[in-house]
């Protein structure tokens, strides 16, 4: 009985030990809610943080990581989307009771719905083809994020049964669905589609990370045509600091919601452990800057695997930069409404780049960001003329578009603040050297 309550008692003290504690200031910085984390270190724990932080579309605009030994100690500064500070208790509680919990992820009720992962060759009309298989599948969209980058496709995309409103477990059906999705994305016959489905009805996974896996997984950071140009406002650089067995990492891009989660997803995923960081955005100008090894303990250990890790940093960035129109659809629920919408967006030239569907008591929510067959931004007129076909109030223009391969001076200005971020970091490495700065990694 003696060992018993002894035992207990140290469990309790481990449970304590590995629970995250977390602290949230409005007082100490006017601009910008402070959220730190201390815990013990353990793989993923950054990524579980940022992404609480950024499923709440939180705006980061500053945060440190450390990693002290055996502990982490991460601070935050955030705001909302519109620079103010966190004051909704509610929000606070969460942020805190999440933390200190394990987290699943967005809240998307997996419950009674079947997932199916589809990746495969972009191309105009494709999404309308998918949505039109499901339909006539008799299959009902509720949840689906879909990105295109380099060519590519990915999807995560939730069903149910269009009559019963059931999951779909049969595996005769599913094996029609996914063979009938599989001839849609290989397209006309191109060997090199390497299209992939893939029906599940217990996926856990936080969707937008499954995304970056998929897209990682497709090789999309190395499937860039001649015709495509790597984007010059997004700068990686990779750099050895022998002397603490480090490998450092700077990634100086245009700001935007998420950014700091799709980066740590990345370099969680390709299983590098963060131990420093250090996250500043001023005006629009991102800059990241991680100290990271492998599980090991060890650097990069080649020119290869620099260069792989920089075509992976940019890839994430890129994939969820605003690209075209933004279009928001809102519209009682029905069976085949994402067929009919991405028909017309196909039928009048629109091509979608991004997607994200939910549906919430019975009203479909619909975002989609489109451009012209070309990539470029689509004419007024056009977009105009669809809203009309569609819906006025139905079918809304959200957002107009930061188009990302228009060029101006703004490939200069990034490389030249890319070589001033390496000079800092030479000096906060020599900092280290000399005894002035400590670390007890």
């Amino acid at each position: 009985m003696a060992m018993k309550g002894y035992l207990d008692e140290y469990e309790k003290l481990v449970i304590r030990m590995n629970t995250p504690r977390v602290v949230i200031d409005n007082g100490v910085c006017s601009s910008a809610t402070i959220v730190k984390v201390d815990s013990s270190r353990r793989n993923g724990i950054l990524l579980e943080a940022v992404q609480i932080l950024t499923d709440l579309n939180l705006s980061i605009k500053k945060a440190y990581i450390s990693s002290d030994g055996r502990w982490n100690m991460d601070v935050f500064h955030v705001t909302d989307l519109n620079g103010n500070k966190l004051n909704d208790q509610s929000v606070l509680r969460y942020i805190e009771q999440s933390i200190e919990t394990v987290y699943y992820g967005e809240n998307i009720e997996v419950n009674g719905l079947t997932a199916l992962e589809l990746t495969g060759t972009d191309r105009i009309g494709l999404l309308s083809e998918m949505f039109a298989v499901l339909s006539d599948l008799n299959c009902d969209v509720v949840d689906a994020k879909l990105w295109t980058h380099n060519g590519r496709v990915a999807s995560v995309i939730y069903l149910r049964d269009g009559s019963s409103g059931a999951p779909i477990l049969d595996s005769h059906r599913i094996s029609k669905i996914e063979g009938r999705l599989k001839n849609v994305l290989n397209g006309d016959n191109d060997v090199n589609s390497a299209a992939k489905t893939c029906v599940s009805v217990d996926s856990m996974m936080h969707i937008e990370r499954r995304l970056h896996q998929l897209m990682f997984e497709d090789r999309d950071y190395e499937r860039r045509s001649n015709k495509q140009e790597r984007s010059p406002t997004v700068v990686v650089t990779v750099q050895n600091w022998a002397e603490r067995g480090y490998s450092v990492v700077n990634v100086h891009c245009r700001d935007r919601t998420k950014l700091l989660f799709d980066v740590v997803c990345t370099l969680t995923d390709m299983e590098y452990a963060v131990f420093h960081a250090t996250i500043n955005t001023a005006e629009d100008q991102a800059h990241l800057e991680f100290y990271i090894r492998h599980k090991d303990g060890s650097p990069i250990s080649s020119e290869a695997e620099r260069q792989r890790v920089i075509l992976c940093l940019e890839a994430a960035v890129e994939r969820r930069a605003l690209e075209g129109v933004r279009l928001e659809l809102r519209h009682p629920d029905k069976q085949g409404l994402l067929a009919e919408v991405t028909r017309t967006f196909r039928e009048n030239g629109l091509n979608v780049t991004r997607t994200e569907i939910s549906t919430t008591s019975d009203i479909a929510t619909n975002i989609f960001y489109v451009t012209d067959a070309n990539g470029d931004e689509p004419d007024f007129k056009l977009i105009e003329s669809v809203r009309e076909k569609i819906g006025l109030e139905c079918l809304r223009v959200k957002e107009m578009p930061t188009m990302n391969h228009k060029k101006g001076d703004g490939e200069e200005q990034q490389q030249t603040k890319a070589v001033l971020v390496s000079l800092g970091s030479l000096v906060w490495r020599n900092l280290f050297n000399f005894g002035l700065i400590k670390s007890y990694s």
